[in-house]
């Protein structure tokens, strides 16, 4: 009794309302789905949402004995939409293809698969056009039943090829890909031989409920992988914020301990009587206090730069480009790496400056969207492994290069840094922007607190002063406004270093 009920609901999907109740679902996936591509912005709900409203569009002219029926302007409609029942199934099956691979990610597995599948899905889409174009030409009925049969035949071969890059992709994303699609094609392949070898009951649409119960699963499958991927999104982001906030402790465990030692020098200090004593000790303290200076603006540069690069490295992960994301965690892990190692040496080779200010110009432009062009120059003559300076000690003139002279500027904008040989004793470094200059820059913060800025710069000179205090040469640092027929043309800071 329950075998024979059953087997007359599956019968008769249309009647029963068996394809009402599909129609629906799938109309709730497509709206549900459209409206977290808006919150997560990740094109694989956008994919689903049209794929699930194609699906409804076919199946919601099957529908029988629904109030659908009884409305005439729904049923003009439905009668116009099934006049592309064919163009329809070739549609979303076409974007059944670019939904699956873009979700589990194939463009940054292997161009040369993304490059196959997603120009065969064109070429179909092309072909379901020609198709349409064919029948408007010669109103020709046969040539959708043709169509339909070589749609199934490429759309099956199309998806076996799939697979193959779909099982080499890392990562467990794919295999609800790979159970929901096999789903459906073992069910999509067992209605059409039942359909075309005739081994159902005349009237019964046996192949169609076959069709839906793989439909069904597949959806869940795809359904249960979106949410696992966005999970995954959260995780990654959150073990960002880990990372940050770790960071961000240690940088405050650091200016504690200058701050210790700083404390500690003066008490020692406090403690000496002797004349002597007390002068040898005021300039080791003095020596300590410009140490611990150096050390102090590094610590507070840390955390705010280290903030507002992750927050844009961050942007790439949420927005689901993973190889700008791991370009440029990269970048900034390198260069984290190099500050932190400049934090124990009081002076390095000018090519790991040069290196270290190129990874710091490339992280600051994430937020111009590589806007920048950053130019470097350096005289062929000059042995840049041999010549020290001070770590850092270039980085405010560039960070206010492009925060205060080219982020005002809404094109062109060019960051020059020039290395060259001064005569035979010296080394010319010069730091050249094309922005707004330094007058508009003033007028347009002059409502903005400038201590940090300035505090910078000048601690800045006295590492410079602490720098060359022990060479016969001394040096220089020159700020220029650059103009052409009384227009600013930019800034440029030269800094002459002693090469003795």
């Amino acid at each position: 009794m329950a075998s024979s009920y059953l087997q007359d609901i599956l019968n008769t999907p249309h009647q029963n309302g068996i394809t009402l109740f599909i129609t629906g679902g799938l109309c709730i996936l497509s709206v549900y789905h459209f409206l977290l591509y808006f919150q997560h912005k990740d094109r694989s709900y956008l994919f689903y949402s049209l794929y699930t409203f194609l699906l409804f569009t076919r199946n919601i002219v099957d529908v029988e004995n629904s109030f659908i029926n009884e409305i005439p302007i729904l049923q003009s409609i439905l009668h116009k939409i099934s006049y592309y029942n064919v163009n329809l199934e070739w549609a979303y099956n076409s974007i059944y293809f670019v939904f699956a691979f873009t979700f589990v990610d194939l463009k940054s597995f292997s161009k040369k698969w993304y490059k196959i599948i997603f120009y065969s899905v064109g070429l179909l889409l092309l072909l379901n056009a020609a198709v349409e174009l064919s029948y408007l030409a010669t109103s020709n009925k046969q040539i959708y039943p043709v169509a339909f049969k070589v749609m199934i035949g490429i759309f099956t071969c199309l998806s076996i090829i799939g697979y193959i890059p779909l099982f080499q992709i890392k990562g467990f994303l794919k295999y609800y890909i790979i159970c929901g699609s096999l789903i459906l094609l073992v069910a999509s392949i067992c209605a059409y031989i039942i359909s075309y070898l005739g081994l159902q009951k005349p009237n019964s649409d046996l192949n169609v409920s076959i069709f839906y119960i793989g439909l069904i699963f597949e959806n869940i499958f795809f359904t249960l992988g979106l949410g696992h991927k966005q999970k995954i999104v959260l995780q990654e982001k959150n073990r960002a914020q880990e990372r940050l906030i770790k960071q961000l402790r240690e940088n405050e465990h650091l200016r504690n301990q200058a701050q210790i030692k700083l404390q500690e020098s003066v008490e020692s200090l406090s403690q000496q009587s002797e004349n002597e004593k007390i002068e040898k000790i005021k300039a080791t303290y003095d020596k300590q206090l410009a140490e611990l200076k150096i050390t102090a603006l590094k610590s507070q540069m840390n955390p705010h730069f280290i903030f507002n690069s992750l927050n844009s490295i961050k942007l790439y992960i949420i927005n689901n480009e993973k190889e700008n994301a791991v370009y440029y965690l990269n970048k900034f892990s390198k260069l984290i790496r190099k500050i932190l190692d400049s934090t124990r040496e009081k002076e390095i080779a000018l090519s790991e400056e040069m290196e270290t200010m190129g990874l710091y110009v490339s992280i600051e432009n994430i937020r111009f969207s590589n806007g920048i062009e950053f130019l470097l120059d350096i005289d062929p003559d000059i042995q840049m492994e041999t010549i020290k300076i001070p770590p850092l000690i270039l980085q405010p003139f560039i960070e206010n290069a492009i925060w205060h002279g080219l982020s005002a500027k809404e094109n062109n904008k060019k960051l020059f840094l020039r290395v060259q040989k001064h005569h035979e004793e010296y080394i010319k470094i010069s730091v050249e922007d094309n922005g707004i200059g330094r007058l508009k820059s003033a007028e347009l913060n002059a409502n903005k607190l400038r201590e940090k800025n300035s505090i910078g710069i000048d601690l800045t000179k006295e590492r410079l002063s602490n720098f060359t205090k022990d060479h016969k040469n001394p040096h220089s640092l020159d700020i220029i406004d650059l103009y052409r027929n009384g227009t600013p043309l930019g800034t440029k800071v030269v800094l002459t270093l002693p090469l003795n």
